[in-house]
């Protein structure tokens, strides 16, 4: 499940941003525990509280008081906002100008990507 190449809290992270933008996790959910999510992956739990923390600190999660964490109600439309930002600032962007720079016509790339499946 986890790699070397990254921290496992930012992996964590990742994981539980990718279960809500999916719709694994809906808005108000509750969530593992950090004490259950570390349990099932057989990780620190200092690690999987990092993780959990980042989130929070990232307004993806909130916490409530005695209960556990939960899916903030904004946090799809907030991650899917910075996907698409990330999307066209390291993908389309950057192909824009090696598609300009070769002398590819606008048109032509919007052709071939409308045809892609």
């Amino acid at each position: 499940m986890f790699d070397d190449r990254r921290p496992i809290y930012l992996q964590i992270a990742e994981q539980i941003k990718n279960d809500i933008v999916s719709g694994a996790l809906a808005e108000d959910e509750q969530v593992m525990s950090t004490n259950q999510y570390a349990a099932f992956y057989r990780i620190n739990p200092a690690t999987a509280a990092k993780g959990f923390a980042q989130l929070v600190d990232d307004g993806i999660l909130y916490k409530k008081r005695g209960i556990g964490m939960f899916v903030a109600p904004n946090a799809r439309d907030l991650l899917r906002t910075g996907r698409r930002d990330s999307f066209f600032a390291d993908v389309v962007d950057p192909m824009i100008r090696e598609a300009k720079a070769i002398g590819i016509p606008l048109n032509e790339i919007v052709q071939r990507i409308g045809g892609a499946s």
